[in-house]
């Protein structure tokens, strides 16, 4: 299993998920190779693994110390064709340079290019120990700029200047430091059958080196877009317009080679799946796995007795600008002028100075729209708008807020999975929701959802919804009913346990058993060996390589899954 940023640091995105897949597959082995983003992320520690997971090896992405690799003439020659021709491609403005031959032609050639270098590197820096010294040296700055200068360069490439180029050299040297780890050899990436990226870019860069050395298949899972979250984190204002561009241009290209590489491609949701589509993934090579939840935790707030205030509307999540709080607020004033007693919780925290200065901000709005002051519903100094972390007296749970309310209400303009929706949902809970991301996938028509940005349609629904009791119970009924049979941990182990099975036995990574005298034994590791069991019998020194023609296939074992076929079955010599 290939992570960044995630499993199995304690702080890392998709643990929850990646610790549930992996503990429900327990008749598998699990070797992790995680990528971590930060000293905090590293120092926070790690989750407690299960007894199948054989080992784990980590690299930061966030530092890397000199390789201290000195190339020759003829390596130094090598780096400069294959980095050259991988800035160039970066740099090129595909729509200018296609001219009046066939956009599609012209984009393939690219995308072979891109594939070539990126290779080229690879096999560079497994031949001389590393790419970390080249990657930031005079050479490759020179060679950016000399690609940025070229005839049929985007035109924003041709305006950076020298410290943007300096800035992505800085950030491909971050991208491609996967080429530089010691993860292809025999006993690691090379000897498994299966890598699985639990999401894009740099996270699935390994496996599509380990496709390239020792050709094991790629399963790619993004649950959110990391294309997507590129685009967003580089614009207007967080730099300048060249870097944005080349940058842009850089994991554009990589998502596509991931896409194109992959033997399958597993979105979350069908927001995910468009954009692996219009990247380039080819349709028959995706299925649609939702992400998979512990119903249990809400199962009391979903079958018990409805323990809900009528008036009070709930919202969860992690305060940021994306979450849109403010038209939230805008609209909470509209329904307290049709519902006076109505109450509205805010319920999450805030990440880093940013999200700290989005909720001081939304804080003094609140104050401001909700004065204190008695109105004959609440008394002077009860503001009807509350913000609270979960964890606190009044929110112990996740399943005691949504029990809480009798809506729970969603606002965002920008949202992947909404996983607060699919939570609510398990606690039959009715939904008001803004047209972002996968929401109209997952709650289906349990719920109501309006525009994004648009405080009053927000408002007409929950208000409309607030007046009726018994619509309200409907639709969260519904709305559990369609969490349990799309949104369960089981679904999701049981879909990826086939779509393992799937790949491997399209692709198997081969190995040819020898005796104690060293000669081959032919038909040791018969085809029943691929059944996830333990088996029992002579042992046999395993050589890991492609087997001849005649060799039968080996068990499924290692790196995202590995059969547990030990040994071989008795009489099988």
């Amino acid at each position: 299993m290939l992570t960044e940023g995630g499993y199995p640091y304690v702080g890392g995105d998709a643990g929850p998920w990646c610790d549930r897949l992996v503990r429900g597959l327990a008749p598998h082995e699990f070797d992790l190779y995680a990528l971590s983003r930060s000293r905090h992320q590293e120092e926070a520690g790690r989750l407690p693994l299960p007894a199948h997971v054989r080992r784990v090896r980590t690299a930061p992405l966030w530092t890397a110390e000199g390789d201290g690799v000195v190339y020759g003439r003829r390596a130094r020659r090598r780096f400069t064709e294959h980095y050259g021709e991988l800035v160039a491609v970066v740099c090129a403005d595909a729509g200018a340079e296609a001219g009046a031959g066939r956009p599609e032609d012209f984009a393939a050639l690219l995308a072979d290019r891109f594939a070539n270098a990126l290779h080229g590197l690879a096999d560079l820096a497994r031949d001389e120990g590393g790419l970390v010294g080249a990657l930031r040296s005079d050479t490759a700055l020179r060679l950016l700029e000399r690609a940025c200068r070229a005839p049929g360069a985007l035109r924003a490439a041709r305006e950076a200047r020298v410290p943007d180029l300096l800035t992505v050299t800085a950030h491909l040297e971050g991208a491609l430091r996967p080429l530089s780890l010691d993860w292809y050899g025999d006993d690691d990436l090379g000897s498994a059958d299966l890598c699985h990226a639990t999401a894009g870019g740099p996270a699935a860069l390994p496996g599509l080196l380990a496709r390239h050395f020792a050709d094991v298949p790629l399963l790619v899972t993004e649950y959110g877009v990391p294309l997507r979250s590129h685009y967003l984190a580089l614009g207007p204002g967080t730099a300048a317009p060249s870097v944005r561009a080349l940058l842009a241009a850089f994991h554009g290209r990589l998502a596509a080679e991931v896409y194109r590489r992959a033997a399958l491609l597993t979105p979350g949701n069908a927001h995910a799946r468009r954009w692996q589509e219009r990247c380039g993934a080819e349709r028959a090579r995706i299925r649609t796995v939702h992400p998979g939840m512990d119903a249990a935790r809400f199962a009391e707030a979903g079958e018990g007795p409805d323990r809900s205030d009528p008036d009070t509307l709930v919202w969860v999540g992690r305060v940021e600008p994306a979450k849109d709080l403010v038209s939230l607020l805008h609209a909470f004033a509209e329904v307290r002028r049709e519902v006076p007693a109505a109450r509205l919780r805010i319920v999450g925290g805030a990440d880093g100075p940013d999200g700290a200065a989005y909720l001081g901000h939304c804080r003094a709005l609140a104050a401001q729209l909700f004065p204190d002051e008695a109105d004959g519903v609440h008394s002077v100094g009860d503001n009807p708008v509350s913000f609270e972390e979960i964890g606190g007296p009044e929110a112990p749970t996740a399943a005691d807020v949504y029990a809480s309310g009798a809506l729970v209400v969603l606002s965002s303009v920008v949202e992947g999975f909404p996983v607060t929706l699919a939570e609510a949902m398990f606690c039959a809970r009715a939904t008001v929701s803004t047209d972002a991301g996968a929401v109209v996938e997952v709650i289906g028509g349990t719920g109501l959802v309006v525009p994004p940005r648009n405080p009053r349609a927000l408002a007409e629904a929950c208000v409309a919804l607030l007046r009726d009791p018994e619509r309200r119970a409907r639709l969260g009924a519904a709305a559990r009913a369609r969490a349990l049979e799309l949104f369960t941990v089981e679904q999701n182990i049981t879909a990826f346990h086939g779509l393992y099975l799937e790949v491997v036995s399209r692709s198997p990574v081969r190995r040819v058993l020898l005796d104690d005298s060293g000669e081959p034994l032919p038909f040791a590791a018969p085809a029943e060996a691929h059944v996830p069991v333990r088996w029992h019998g002579p042992t046999a020194r395993v050589l890991t390589r492609r087997a001849p023609g005649w060799a039968a296939g080996g068990p499924v074992s290692a790196t995202g899954v590995a059969a547990s076929a030990a040994g071989v079955p008795e009489g099988a010599r």
